[in-house]
């Protein structure tokens, strides 16, 4: 019987792979992808061995673990993990699975343990994972094998990333290029002001394709529109508007350059992710005239940041593929952080951070610091629900790209099938 099941599995999964070969094979160029990659069972799970399991995902931010004993959860498709800070000041990735008979070791979202126990038998591991004590367990029992266990973990100024990979790719090129970026941040030096969690009704690379486009923001996303560039782009921005980005670019880059801060994005439209490291990628950006924000009416909503001299710096962005992207003004930073749900479901949290020693209430209120990016995230979401739903159509083709609208939306794709071919 199992060499029975064994031979059904095998040729199943010859069969899926055999159609997304094939599909990748039909695919034309600057189109998007057929409806079969957005909501098919098989090629969710081809996803999630070949992309989430095997790359680099953003988890949080190390201020959400300052102390030895601070833990959150996470979950990346059935797998449950904790983030937490060991005694000797470490961050790891711990399996969230006690290692006697499988139960789930802690349920909570966040908190503080001392130790993490079990609540099935009551066996304890100590914040690094290993197995302390196994009440019950007969005479000569050796504990020292059956420790928690762990992911890769690296930090990266103030933000964690986990590998659920045997041998996770070279971190350090990321290191390189994002590190230098987001260290005027100070994101080490934040505090969680506030986050929100959503479950969107959406694939996740639906949720990518609409982030790496602002064609649709002129009519979907008034408070974005009226503090960025990036719905115009080189050929058909108005004079008024070249200028005034010119006027941006001019009066800031001596400062900004002075500080480590100059513009590395020029050209309106979303800045794409670098040729030869296409799953990390930052840049820093000029607002709209009158902003030093991203909030609603373009002002301070918090103190300054990290290391910024002054609140004329802009905004820095950064990606990683699959499941981050963070737009940081000088007072306030947002994260949105990516997780499968299934194949027409993803699990998002967006998170803001301020300084450390910002209180609320005092010197920020969460009514003028939230709204910008929770109105135009679910914005997007809606879009992405409407997306998902025509994919899923049976009259549903692939459509055409705008060559000066959707590059990037064509360069995600085309990262996303060199990941799973």
């Amino acid at each position: 019987m199992d060499q029975i099941l064994n031979r059904m599995t095998a040729s199943q999964t010859s069969a899926h792979d055999s159609w997304i070969a094939e599909a990748i094979d039909r695919r034309v160029p600057n189109h998007s992808l057929e409806g079969g990659f957005y909501h098919r069972d098989d090629v969710y799970r081809h996803d999630v061995e070949r992309i989430w399991r095997r790359g680099w995902l953003f988890a949080g931010h190390t201020c959400e673990v300052a102390r030895p004993g601070d833990f959150f959860a996470l979950e990346v498709d059935g797998d449950p993990l904790l983030i937490i800070r060991g005694d000797d000041g470490a961050v790891r990735a711990l399996s969230n699975v006690c290692r006697h008979r499988g139960s789930l070791l802690c349920d909570a979202e966040r908190g503080h343990a001392g130790r993490i126990v079990c609540p099935y038998h009551q066996w304890s591991y100590g914040r690094d994972g290993k197995l302390l004590t196994a009440r019950g367990m007969h005479q000569g029992f050796d504990r020292s094998p059956y420790g928690l266990a762990a992911a890769h973990l690296r930090e990266l100024e103030g933000l964690i990333y986990i590998s659920l990979a045997d041998e996770p790719p070279d971190f350090e090129p990321a290191r390189r290029l994002l590190g230098p970026a987001a260290r005027p941040q100070g994101l080490e030096r934040a505090r969680v002001a506030h986050a929100i969690d959503y479950e969107v009704a959406g694939n996740w690379k639906l949720v990518w394709e609409n982030n790496r486009e602002c064609y649709h923001c002129d009519v979907n996303h008034p408070e974005y529109i009226r503090a960025n560039f990036d719905r115009y782009n080189a050929e058909d921005t108005p004079p008024r508007v070249r200028s005034e980005m010119e006027s941006a670019i001019r009066g800031s880059d001596a400062r900004w350059r002075d500080a480590d801060l100059a513009v590395n994005h020029r050209n309106t439209g979303m800045a794409p992710f670098p040729a030869g490291a296409t799953w990390y990628s930052a840049n820093r950006t000029p607002l709209a005239p009158g902003y030093v924000s991203e909030s609603l009416d373009g002002r301070r909503v918090a103190p300054l940041m990290g290391s910024y001299p002054d609140a004329g710096v802009g905004t820095l962005r950064l990606r990683t593929l699959p499941n981050f992207w963070n737009h940081s003004s000088c007072d306030h930073a947002v994260s949105t952080r990516l997780l499968p749900g299934g194949p027409q479901r993803t699990h998002v949290r967006v998170t803001w951070l301020v300084h450390e020693e910002a209180e609320e209430g005092k010197d920020y209120q969460l009514e003028t610091l939230l709204p910008f990016w929770q109105r135009t995230s679910e914005q997007d979401w809606a879009l992405v629900k409407h997306a998902q739903r025509g994919v899923n159509a049976r009259a549903y083709r692939p459509g055409p790209f705008s060559a000066t609208k959707e590059y990037n939306v064509e360069a995600f794709l085309r990262w996303y099938l060199a990941q799973v071919e």
